[in-house]
């Protein structure tokens, strides 16, 4: 059965800005930009029907002593089109990229009582390495 969806890797500031409904607050064309000529960052898109119904952020970050891992940086899929795999899916197909760029490992940062997203990343084969603190440094 063909998937109701594709799955694309957003190469302008059209595709990112199409796609701020899935993100927390509005797109900036600057900073859109920026993203795209980071090295190391990607967002792949899932469309339906041709709109942007999902989307997953990485950023390939490196050291010195450990080479190249990705960060998981953010994962949303629209309300009316959970539950249908396409975070599972896109959680993959950010895993493929990892592996193609030669990154040992993929990571993700969840709050313990974020039970949807700690559902679909352990479905997608994510291992819990126990409790993680993050601390934040606010520069206002």
């Amino acid at each position: 059965m063909e998937s109701p969806y594709e799955i694309r890797r957003a190469t302008t500031t059209a595709e990112l800005t199409a796609a701020q409904h899935l993100y927390d607050g509005p797109a900036r064309e600057e900073w859109a930009a920026r993203f795209l000529a980071a090295p190391g960052h990607l967002m792949l898109i899932a469309y339906a029907d041709g709109a942007p119904v999902g989307f997953v952020s990485g950023i390939e970050m490196l050291h010195p002593d450990k080479g190249s891992e990705m960060c998981l940086y953010e994962l949303a899929v629209a309300e009316a089109y959970r539950r249908r795999g396409i975070g599972r899916a896109l959680v993959d197909a950010l895993a493929v990229v990892a592996r193609d760029r030669g990154c040992y490992d993929m990571w993700v940062g969840v709050d313990t009582d974020n039970d949807p997203a700690l559902a679909t990343y352990r479905a997608a084969g994510a291992k819990d390495d126990g409790p993680f603190a993050m601390l934040t440094w606010p520069f206002g």
